[in-house]
């Protein structure tokens, strides 16, 4: 029997598994959507069973348009998630309406592969992007120091890193917390863990775990960090040839020569920065504009997402769509970062009422990496041993929606710029 050529085979059976009836459902992410964050979790099931899914960025909050499948309409049904059905003339004016306007299809091709560095010892404080992603039930695996050491990030498209202090310093809450149990409990496990993978202290652990990352993020993974992590990850690759830890910390003295073997060249973000060197200082730089633990604490204000061309910047479209361009803000240990610390370059993607830098994105060699700061949306004032947000009564808010639009980030294959 004569058979046809590969690509005529994979073009036939593409056509016989096409629907019959070209309907489609539309996820609206405008005010009518019940549950934003759950809607996320929808568009990722669609895109984890390789059915063709879109992100109609700037259309209605940026909904997202999926193919009419029963499995998809129930589990939208079942989560909450309000869902409109298109006949094929409506699905042509939408597609007429992103040609007329700023707006633009973008396809999500694949399910990326989530890890969220977090200890195997619990912190007393919440981590915004697990609960986000449990919460929108989008699965993600846990790493930390050993994984990302061992080389295991090559196994991933996604990262998120929280307020993980990668100066090794242990958050800076030596002043406040030194006799704490959990405080000491955390000191005694990561010495250890520094130990074993060949570390004489926790500070050069953690610059190791910082260049792994940087790694990866040059190999082509997307890093997503908040608030303090944001800060430290670049402190952390500036003082990777030096000692910036004091010996309360680490029990070695600070090397006097630090300021000479600074590297701001291999900073993901910021310059020009200057670190604190004092144990006693709830602080790590002067990255952060807020300085939330120290007397000079400014207020934290409501922040503005920028507007940008969906079809000539689909990418710093994409991480800022929302249903509302002005968020209120909330602090962190980094809270927001202070724009003459940011290096040219890096695209500013939220700027505070104060004037104050909230979220930025940079690309670094394959990769790219978005910092947004502040600990945890709809949370204005976290404290160590606080209760996380319920995101039952959060299931709108736009803070939230930004941490998704960037878990998302790694499907979506902007289309080519024509030249």
């Amino acid at each position: 029997m004569i058979r046809p050529p590969a690509f005529l085979r994979s073009l036939l059976l593409a056509v016989l598994a096409a629907p019959l009836f070209p309907d489609a459902l539309l996820v609206p992410m405008d005010a009518s959507q019940r549950d934003h964050l759950k809607a996320y979790g929808i568009a990722w099931l669609s895109v984890k069973g390789t059915l063709p899914t879109s992100w109609l960025l700037n259309l209605r909050g940026g909904s997202f348009l999926l193919p009419d499948n029963a499995a998809l309409a129930e589990a939208a049904a079942r989560r909450g998630v309000t869902v409109e059905r298109l006949s094929e003339r409506a699905l042509a004016q939408v597609r007429a309406q992103i040609a007329g306007m700023n707006a633009a299809e973008i396809k999500l091709e694949k399910p990326p592969r989530i890890a969220v560095y977090t200890p195997p010892n619990v912190n007393p404080w919440a981590d915004a992007v697990t609960l986000v992603l449990e919460y929108a039930e989008i699965p993600y695996d846990k790493v930390y120091d050993r994984e990302v050491i061992g080389g295991r990030l090559a196994d991933y498209d996604w990262l998120h890193l929280h307020h993980e202090d990668f100066t090794g310093q242990y958050g800076k809450f030596y002043a406040g917390y030194r006799n704490a149990t959990w405080y000491r409990e955390k000191v005694a496990l990561s010495e250890q863990e520094a130990r074993n993978l060949g570390f004489e202290t926790v500070p050069k652990l953690k610059a190791g775990v910082a260049k792994g990352i940087q790694k990866a993020v040059g190999d082509g993974m997307f890093l997503f960090a908040m608030c303090a992590a944001t800060e430290t990850i670049d402190i952390a690759l500036a003082a990777q040839d030096t000692d910036i830890a004091p010996p309360e910390i680490d029990g070695t003295p600070i090397d006097p020569a630090w300021a000479s073997k600074w590297r701001y060249e291999a900073c993901f973000a910021f310059e020009k920065f200057l670190p604190s060197v004092q144990a006693w200082e709830n602080r790590f730089s002067d990255i952060d504009f807020n300085q939330v633990n120290t007397p000079a604490r400014k207020e934290v204000t409501d922040f503005v997402l920028f507007d940008f061309s969906a079809k000539l910047d689909p990418v710093p479209t994409l991480l800022c769509q929302n249903h509302q361009s002005r968020i209120a803000g909330f602090f962190g240990q980094t809270t927001c970062f202070r724009p003459d610390r940011i290096k040219d370059g890096v695209t500013l993607l939220a700027q505070s009422i104060d004037g104050s830098v909230r979220y930025l994105h940079g690309l670094w060699g394959k990769g790219a990496f978005t910092f947004y700061g502040g600990h945890a949306p709809e949370d204005r004032s976290h404290f160590v041993g606080d209760r996380a947000p319920n995101l039952e009564i959060h299931r709108q808010s736009p803070g939230y929606r930004l941490i998704l639009n960037n878990v998302l980030f790694p499907s979506a294959r902007p289309p080519k710029k024509k030249t």
